[in-house]
């Protein structure tokens, strides 16, 4: 059961900010935390793997802060976020013994954070008066958030 309450919670992250839940569950299985060694899922546990989600999760961090980045509810960011949230939430659903139960969770946990984070940020945003402050916030939720849920498996 944790595992499935780890896949949904994994699968808000991915909602909040779309690379870092693969990198968080990549670093899991790269360091035997989680075991995806008999699924097609075990390249997140790859030696290179969680480095290049690592690296694409900073990057998302620096263009979250751009102007010119689009809403993550257009249809584009907001798909990439229930793709990322299934991914990870499938990889725990794995670890847990239900691949499908896993990608459920992490789908659904995906809509949820995409939509309740966006509504957050703009309330935090309109009461800091700016942007940048309510996303530095929801970085930080984003990174210890999937810190916290993987290393609790």
């Amino acid at each position: 059961m944790m595992f499935f309450i780890g896949a949904l919670l994994i699968g808000v992250i991915a909602g909040l900010r779309a690379m870092t839940a693969p990198a968080a569950v990549s670093w899991a299985a790269h360091l035997g935390w989680i075991d995806l060694s008999s699924s097609w899922l075990a390249f997140l546990g790859y030696a290179w793997t969680p480095y290049i989600f690592t690296v694409l999760a900073l990057a998302e961090l620096v263009t979250d802060q751009l102007p010119s980045t689009p809403s993550r509810r257009v249809p584009p960011q907001f798909g990439a976020r229930i793709v990322s949230g299934a991914l990870s939430g499938a990889a725990l659903g794995v670890a847990g013994g239900s691949l499908i139960g896993g990608l459920v969770a992490g789908a659904a946990g995906a809509v949820i954070g995409t939509l309740g984070g966006a509504t957050i940020r703009a309330k935090l945003a309109a009461s800091f008066g700016k942007d940048p402050p309510a996303a530095f916030i929801e970085d930080a939720v984003a990174i210890l958030g999937a810190w916290a849920i993987v290393a609790s498996l």
